[in-house]
C-alpha cells in the first residue's frame, strides 16, 4: 500500500495510544503547556497566565475523552471576557496598543474553547466571539489588517453568499506601487483569526497578505461534501485578486497549512494559470481517506478526535463510518484525476517524514504522477516538520516573490511575547 520508498505508518501504530488522549490533564502537561507557554499553535496570540485557571478548572472537573463540547468550551468564557473588558476599556481610552493585545488575548482563549471544531452550540458561540475579538485586535495594530467579505459569485445557490478574509497591504502600497501577494490558506483547526500571525512579517518584507479559511470550516461559503465546490470559492477570491490594482499579479503565490495543503495541491492544478506557485504544508492527497487510517488516527498526534473532526469538515457531521465508506472516493486526488493533470503551478511539498495526521505517503503518491513538483521532506518530525520547514518555506516563497530577506529576522515577528 505505501508508495515506493514510503512509511505507512498504521501497522506501527495500532497498539500506541499518546499519553495526552488519556485526560486533558495528560493533554496539558504533555502536548500542550510548552507551545502555550511560547504562544505556538495552536496558542497563537495566547499569554500563558491566562490559561493556567482554565486547565486547573479542567483538570479540577477531570474532563477528557469523550468530552461534552459544551461544558468543555464554557469553562474558558470567564476569562476571555474579563480580558474582552480590559481590550474594551483600553479602546475607549484610545490606548490601541493595548486593546489589540488584550483582543487578540481574549481571541486565543474563545480558540481553544472552540478547538478543534465548533461542533456546539457553546463552541459556536466561542467562534464567533473569537472572531470579532480578533478582528478587532488586527485593525488595530500598528500595520492593520481588515476584515474583507465579497460575494460569493461562483457560488451555487446552496452555498454561502459571501466570503469573508482578512487582508492585509503594506505601508505605502498604491496602484503605481504593486506589491506580492501571499494567499495563506487554513487548515482544520487553525482559522484566520490565528494564521494573521504570519501577517506582520510579510508585511514588513512588503508582501500584501490574505487569509482564508477551507471548506467545512471558519466562515467557508463552499458546501463541504461537494468535492468541486472548493474550485467556485477559489475562482470568486481570484477574481476578486484580479480587480485590485495593488497587487503584482505576475507574484501571487499560496501558502496552506495541514488540511489546507489538500487543497493547495489540488488548487495547483485546476488554477495553475492564477498563481506564480503554492506551498502544501502538512497535507494530503489520497491514504488520508483512507479507512484504515481514519480507523486509528484518533489516539495518535492530533490533540483530539481527528477522523472524527475530518468527518464534521467534510460535511458529515456524526457520521464518521459513513465519511470512511465514502472519502476517499469523493475527495481523493487520485480517484478525481486531479494528480494525472498535465498543468500545475509550481508546487512544494513539505512535510514531516514522521506524520501521524496524514500519511507522508500522500506526497510520494503527488510525485509519481502528473507534472513535476518540488519536495522537501524534514525527518525526525511530525505534522507539518515545524519548526525547520518554515524556514525552507519562507527561502521558497522569497525566491518566487523576487524579494531578498531573512527568515530569521521574518520568524522574529510572530508574537510570542507581550507588554501587558
Amino acid at each position: 500500500m505505501a508508495a515506493p520508498g514510503g512509511k505507512f505508518f498504521i501497522q506501527d501504530k495500532l497498539s500506541i495510544k499518546a499519553a495526552h488522549h488519556e485526560s486533558f490533564e495528560q493533554l496539558w502537561k504533555t502536548k500542550w503547556q510548552e507551545p502555550c507557554s511560547k504562544a505556538l499553535y495552536p496558542f497563537m496570540f495566547a499569554k500563558y497566565d491566562d490559561f493556567l485557571p482554565i486547565v486547573d478548572q479542567l483538570v479540577k472537573e477531570g474532563q477528557g475523552e469523550p468530552y461534552d463540547w459544551d461544558k468543555y468550551a464554557q469553562t474558558f468564557f470567564p476569562k476571555a471576557e474579563e480580558l474582552l473588558a480590559i481590550a474594551e476599556k483600553a479602546d475607549s481610552e484610545g490606548n490601541k496598543e493595548k486593546a489589540s493585545e488584550f483582543y487578540l488575548r481574549a481571541s486565543a482563549v474563545y480558540r481553544i474553547s472552540r478547538f478543534p471544531a465548533p461542533r456546539s452550540d457553546k463552541q459556536r458561540e466561542a467562534w464567533r466571539e473569537g472572531k470579532k475579538a480578533a478582528a478587532k485586535g488586527m485593525a488595530l495594530r500598528e500595520r492593520p489588517t481588515r476584515e474583507i467579505t465579497i460575494p460569493h459569485k461562483h457560488g451555487l445557490e446552496r452555498e454561502g453568499k459571501e466570503i469573508p478574509f482578512y487582508y492585509h497591504l503594506p505601508p505605502g502600497t498604491t496602484k503605481d506601487k504593486p506589491v506580492p501577494l501571499l494567499v495563506i490558506l487554513t487548515g482544520l483547526d487553525g482559522y484566520r483569526t490565528e494564521l494573521s500571525v504570519w501577517v506582520e512579517g510579510w508585511s514588513r518584507n512588503n508582501v500584501a497578505v490574505i487569509v482564508l479559511e477551507i471548506p467545512g470550516t471558519g466562515d467557508s461559503p463552499a458546501d463541504p461534501r461537494d468535492p468541486t465546490s472548493p474550485e467556485r470559492e477559489w475562482s470568486t477570491l481570484f477574481d476578486w485578486i484580479d480587480e485590485q490594482a495593488e497587487i503584482d499579479h505576475k507574484r501571487v503565490g499560496l501558502w496552506a497549512f495541514s488540511t489546507g495543503g489538500y487543497y493547495a495541491i489540488r488548487l495547483a492544478h485546476t488554477h495553475h494559470d492564477r498563481l506564480a506557485g503554492a506551498v502544501a504544508l502538512g497535507g494530503g492527497c489520497h491514504y488520508m481517506f483512507d479507512p484504515r487510517w481514519l480507523s486509528e488516527v484518533n489516539h495518535l498526534e492530533y490533540p483530539f478526535d481527528l477522523a472524527n473532526t475530518l468527518a464534521y469538515k467534510w460535511g458529515y457531521g456524526d457520521d464518521l463510518e459513513l465519511f470512511k465508506q465514502e472519502g476517499m472516493k469523493k475527495f481523493s486526488l487520485i480517484e478525481d484525476g486531479t494528480l494525472d493533470k498535465p498543468n500545475c503551478t509550481k508546487l512544494l511539498l513539505v512535510n514531516g517524514v514522521n506524520d501521524e495526521i496524514f500519511p507522508i505517503d500522500d506526497y510520494y503518491e503527488c510525485l509519481l504522477r502528473g507534472a513535476t513538483k518540488e519536495v522537501r521532506f524534514v525527518t525526525d518530525r511530525k505534522h507539518m516538520g515545524e519548526p525547520e520547514s518554515f524556514f525552507i518555506i519562507l527561502r521558497w516563497l522569497y525566491k518566487l516573490f523576487g524579494i531578498e530577506a531573512n527568515p530569521v529576522d521574518q520568524m522574529k515577528t510572530v508574537p510570542t511575547k507581550f507588554k501587558y
